[in-house]
């Protein structure tokens, strides 16, 4: 046994009542009033000590038992000088009272403090107290050796398999304590992983929608400044309304996907290449419904890519592939170039920086650069 184990108190956990059952409760409260009783009867029950006698068998006993709550507050605050000194007074209750003629709660005294010694002491200050209280009811015990052998063995066992019973309590107490404090962090952790993930779709929806939407408007502002025709005005206002009609349909696809209510990748890449020229969707694999982390991956980084395009090479022909492996779908999004659109001078928005943090938050990757006479961007996602 180590050395810890020597000196170590039993943990709060195991000398506090958290986690007793109610009728376990119960019978150490029967048993504390059972040893109440023998201590009376033991008193007053054969004998009749006269008015002093009677005085002094009330006062032992109502000492012993304040010292005993003592005891098991101070045992139960780790305070070993405090509970060694309350030992002795309770010992010292029993010597008197086998003095004084009242051996049966003198032998109840030394029985019950060799049990409470060995479950809630160091085992270090335990066995000392254990031994001296055991070998003074030995000695003043009337029974035949071997009983009192027994009787002694008996009580040593049940004191250390109380302090065993009471650390596997304190043990599993503990562990739920843990436990509890798990979920809670895990329950917090997913709710700010949830909290980002909205984050992350509010701004791939609106981030591009919206600074188009204040480049048009914003031209339009210059216009009538400027005195413009009607023609060129509306023109703008046009195109700010399509980029508003274009974001929302992009928000209400954005909470479908936080509903777990998703189209096929498939149908979504047709559809959004469905508006724009020369524009064409490969599929090759086994085609597979994705988690729905991933699958929106695929999702932004494609419209990403698209707004890209028309931002920076309006009339180029793009090429998107979508490519099912075994373990991870990859994404190309190629375009031909072509001439700078009018939204190249608008707000960063997403930008394949958003692209790549989405990428490697599901342990994939991204890479984006010049291919040919245009530029591709490849999207590769675990599933």
């Amino acid at each position: 046994m180590s050395g810890n184990a020597w000196t170590g108190w039993p943990s709060r956990e195991a000398l506090g009542r958290a986690g007793t059952s109610r009728p376990r409760r119960l019978l150490a409260w029967t048993v504390r009033l059972l040893a109440l009783a023998t201590l009376l009867w033991g008193a007053f029950g054969n004998r009749h000590p006269g008015i002093r006698g009677a005085l002094g068998a009330v006062a032992g006993v109502l000492v012993a038992a304040l010292a005993a709550w003592a005891f098991f507050r101070t045992t139960y605050q780790h305070r070993l000088a405090h509970s060694l000194a309350l030992m002795g007074v309770l010992l010292g209750v029993a010597v008197g009272a086998q003095a004084t003629g009242f051996t049966v709660p003198a032998l109840v005294l030394w029985c019950g403090c060799g049990v409470s010694a060995l479950e809630r002491l160091p085992l270090a200050a335990a066995g000392p107290v254990a031994v001296v209280a055991l070998a003074s009811y030995s000695v003043f015990d009337t029974d035949a050796w071997p009983t009192t052998a027994v009787t002694v063995a008996g009580m040593a066992l049940a004191g250390y398999v109380l302090r065993l019973d009471a650390e596997a309590r304190g043990s599993a107490q503990r562990l739920l304590a843990q436990e509890r404090a798990a979920r809670a962090a895990e329950a917090e952790s997913a709710a700010l992983t949830e909290r980002a993930r909205i984050a992350r779709e509010i701004h791939d929806v609106l981030a591009h929608s919206l600074s188009a939407q204040l480049v048009h408007l914003e031209a339009a502002r210059l216009l009538i400044e400027n005195g413009a025709d009607r023609e060129r005005i509306l023109e703008r206002v046009v195109a700010a309304r399509g980029m508003a009609r274009d974001g929302l349909v992009e928000t209400r696809q954005a909470l479908s996907a936080l509903r777990g209510d998703l189209t096929p990748l498939e149908d979504f890449l047709t559809e959004l290449v469905s508006g724009a020229d020369g524009a064409e969707v490969t599929v090759t694999g086994d085609r597979r419904p994705l988690p729905a982390e991933a699958s929106q991956a695929v999702r932004r980084v494609a419209q990403e890519a698209l707004t890209n395009v028309r931002k920076h090479a309006q009339g180029a022909k793009v090429r998107l592939r979508l490519d099912y492996r075994e373990h991870e779908v990859t994404l190309r999004v190629r375009d031909s170039g072509g001439r700078p659109g009018e939204l190249t001078g608008c707000g960063g928005g997403y930008g394949l920086l958003g692209m790549r943090e989405r990428a490697e938050l599901l342990g994939g990757s991204l890479d984006a650069g010049p291919a040919d006479e245009g530029f591709e961007v490849t999207l590769k996602v675990p599933v």
